[in-house]
């Protein structure tokens, strides 16, 4: 590997500064067939220039020792990997440039440095010796002299382009300009600007294997282009920082001689009404002790920066923060409970916990004037009226309402703010949002709190634990203040789909409320009480105009929605006052009322959407139905088994996760061990393949919950006796067969009730999670309470 070596021009009295060219005098003939190989690993050598090269491998230096001896001649060839140290024929480009060695000097640390000179491009034919240096065969190109008109224009063009590359870079010496100038070939022309162009090693080894002088031209012109334009943009950006600096030195010098002449002549300071009006402030707004110390020596220093500087802008800005946060300024609570408990009634049906909860948080606050806000964390699925309740509390306390959004954040200033050092610094979300409100005890809403992301610049939610702990949130230090600030007094509310994403640390200091799916009566009594009157006034309607009548509602919840929440809901609604409100104007009847019927909802909205989830009766053995849980509600799931011979595998399907494989592993493996209890024979473990599927394959299904429907539906195809068609069970299995609470009962419930369902089975340790499924749906279903698999089965099995 041979490198070029730029001390050696001054040792050699050559020329400094870049590559020149000189003037070839040997003809192809002169040059012999073979030549030594030299591979270079970052210089590509062309025809007429002269370069000085370092080698240091052993095998190299003997290579040039070897013609230093014989007739000078040799061969030099780029590598296409820089790295080698003793190349191969692979790791040569074909093409190369014969060349002479001029000069040589032999230094005492093993290396060599020799003069070499460009003489003719040539390609190598095959490779003749590779030991103890490589040698190869080589075919001299033929250049030809094109004295075209193109080229002639061709070559002019690149001289004037050239010249003003020579002009705009320092880097090329006057040496390289005159020889261009008194160089009238365009084959030598283009030989020396690639020589002396910045270009990658793989630009200047195409222009070498391009012996033909049109082509070579064509090639380099865009190349020489590109260059002169990054040249004549980088000298103009250069102009302008330059002219913009001495216009701010001559402002700096102008300003501070205006200011020594106006304290000669006694006027005041143009900066003087700025910092006297800081003052006052800093002893109007009632700052804590420690910010207003703070304020005050800021103060001192913006008194000695000039004004005309980056610095009294960042030091301005701060103090703008620091003097207009409320330290003291608070709205007082209202204290009635009555009046509380009415409009929260009013703004939200339901969510009895929540209200009771705040409704408590007031009658605390009523004997206790100072109390540390709680922090509440509402869990449930989406559209169920979390985010809304926060402005509803907010009305009910009298106090101020913000609202941040954590969903998708990733980057821990976000919370505490940026350090002052960073251009553009601002203090965290939270401080934002105190002083948007104008008061230290608001109630600030931070939504999503289970969409908290992390990466490189940190993690929001280990911030988040200062902010929403009650003990220590009394002294919280924005990093952009650098002074506490008292968040104690805040009452934050969070919102959640589910727990599981949040933080472990962060979720010990969450008082957690869920808030679970609606009913369908509930959700008839929001869509009367809110949903319909908002959007008839949204869409300039009156209730005497259009009705919706309580059956078409319950119809448009039943056949159009399939959600949690009522956001579907209210979109459908909105839909319908919509298309009605544009029959209204068609028939030109605005006066007489338009009633809209559940056998009229086809011809508003199109047909039925959703159908009842009990799509069939259960007619053969191995079907059982189980309930699942999801972020948007509950549902209810068929898992199917079926068998064929085989030798005892087991297959599962479905985008099942890992959890849910390992139940009906389980469920498989109580079942061989009861095999003589539950008269199944043992055989049939042993000849059959079993086949467990769970229908909806593209989505996914975890969880332990439905290990006892798996156990159900494997013991009805081992015993051939159906499942119950209007039965459906949660729990988890153990190998004992004890039946293990699971969670989401009320969600899971109230899919079974959707479903038209009878009957539920639920573990024997969730009877409490059973009252709080709401009256009208314990008065629909009927409730087994389970502890063994031994009484699951007689109440799930039919006989045969």
């Amino acid at each position: 590997m041979t490198s070029p070596d730029t001390e050696f021009i001054s040792i050699l009295d050559a020329s400094a500064g870049s590559a020149e060219l000189a003037s070839p005098k040997v003809g192809a003939k002169s040059l012999p067939d073979i030549l030594p190989i030299l591979g270079l690993s970052d210089i590509v050598i062309f025809p007429g220039m002269e370069a000085p090269l370092l080698v240091e491998s052993g095998p190299s230096i003997r290579l040039i020792d070897d013609v230093v001896a014989g007739d000078r001649f040799l061969g030099l060839v780029l590598q296409r990997r820089e790295e080698v140290e003793n190349p191969a024929p692979s790791d040569l480009w074909l093409h190369g440039c014969a060349a002479r060695v001029s000069k040589m000097l032999k230094f005492p640390d093993n290396t060599v440095r020799v003069l070499v000179e460009g003489l003719r491009r040539f390609k190598i034919s095959e490779y003749v010796s590779s030991d103890p240096y490589l040698c190869a065969k080589i075919e001299v190109l033929k250049e030809g002299e094109d004295e075209s008109l193109e080229v002639a224009a061709l070559a002019r063009n690149l001289q004037l382009q050239f010249q003003e590359i020579i002009k705009l870079s320092p880097a090329l010496s006057e040496q390289v300009k005159v020889t261009a100038l008194n160089t009238e070939q365009p084959g030598k022309l283009a030989d020396l600007i690639a020589a002396n162009l910045n270009l990658t090693l793989e630009e200047r080894q195409r222009l070498l294997e391009t012996h033909l002088v049109k082509d070579r031209l064509t090639r380099l012109l865009p190349l020489v282009t590109k260059e002169l334009e990054v040249l004549t943009l980088g000298s103009k950006i250069q102009k302008e920082v330059a002219s913009s600096m001495t216009k701010t030195q001559r402002d700096f010098f102008l300003r501070e001689q205006i200011r020594a002449i106006q304290r000669e002549l006694g006027e005041s300071d143009p900066n003087a009404g700025e910092i006297s009006a800081l003052s006052e402030q800093i002893e109007k707004n009632q700052l804590s002790v420690e910010a207003a110390k703070v304020s005050r020596k800021e103060l001192e220093r913006l008194q000695q920066i000039p004004f005309s500087t980056a610095e009294y802008t960042v030091t301005r800005n701060y103090l703008d923060w620091l003097i207009n946060l409320p330290w003291s300024k608070s709205t007082e609570d209202k204290l009635d409970l009555d009046d509380a408990a009415r409009v929260l009634d009013e703004q939200h049906y339901g969510l009895t916990k929540v209200k009771d909860r705040l409704l408590e948080f007031l009658a605390v606050i009523k004997l206790k004037r100072k109390l540390k806000g709680p922090i509440l964390c509402l869990v449930g699925p989406p559209g169920v009226g979390k985010t809304s309740l926060g402005q509803s509390v907010a009305d009910a306390l009298g106090r101020k309402f913000g609202r941040i959004s954590l969903g998708g954040m990733r980057d821990e200033a976000e919370i505490r703010g940026h350090r002052r050092t960073y251009v553009g610094a601002l203090p965290g979300r939270i401080i934002q949002t105190i002083r948007r409100v104008e008061n230290n005890n608001p109630v600030i809403m931070l939504d999503e709190i289970d969409k908290v992301g992390s990466d490189f610049r940190g993690d929001p939610a280990a911030a988040l634990l200062e902010v929403l702990d009650p003990q220590q949130n009394s002294s919280f230090t924005d990093h952009y203040l650098d002074v506490p600030f008292d968040l104690s007094r805040v009452l934050f509310i969070t919102t959640a789909n589910w727990l599981d994403p949040i933080h472990p640390a962060l979720r010990d200091r969450l008082e957690v409320i869920e808030l679970p799916s609606y009913t369908t009566s509930e959700k008839l009594q929001i869509a009367k009480r809110h949903l319909v009157p908002r959007q008839l006034e949204e869409h300039g309607l009156k209730r005497k105009i259009l009705r919706l009548p309580d059956t078409t509602l319950r119809r448009l919840i039943e056949d159009y929605t399939r959600e949690a929440g009522v956001r579907q809901l209210e979109r459908e609604i909105a839909s319908l006052t919509r298309k009605a409100a544009r029959q209204i104007i068609s028939s030109k009847q605005v006066e007489q009322a338009l009633v809209i019927t559940p056998d009229s909802l086809a011809q508003y909205l199109g047909s039925v959407r959703f159908m009842a989830e009990m799509a069939e009766e259960i007619k053969e053995s191995g079907i059982a139905i189980g309930l699942g849980w999801t972020p948007i509600g509950g549902e209810i799931l068929f898992i199917e088994a079926t068998r064929m011979p085989g030798k005892g595998k087991l297959i599962l399907t479905g985008s099942l996760g890992e959890v849910m494989k390992e139940s009906a592993q389980t469920a498989l493996s109580y079942l061989r061990s009861q095999a003589k209890s539950l008269r199944i024979e043992t055989a049939d473990f042993e000849q059959f393949d079993l086949h467990i599927h769970v229908p909806a394959g593209a989505t996914p299904k975890d969880g332990p919950s439905a290990g006892t429907t798996i156990l159900v539906a494997l013991a009805s195809l081992f015993t051939g006796r159906k499942v119950r068609s209007d039965l459906a069970l949660t729990g988890e299995t153990s190998l004992r067969g004890r039946i293990l609470p699971v969670g989401g009962v009320k969600e899971k419930v109230l899919a079974a009730s959707r479903a038209r369902l009878k009957q539920v089975i639920l573990p024997e340790r969730n009877r409490k999670d059973w009252e709080e499924v709401p009256a009208e749906v314990r008065q629909k279903l009927k409730v087994h309470f389970a502890e063994h698999v031994s009484e699951l089965i007689p109440l799930a099995l039919l006989s045969k």
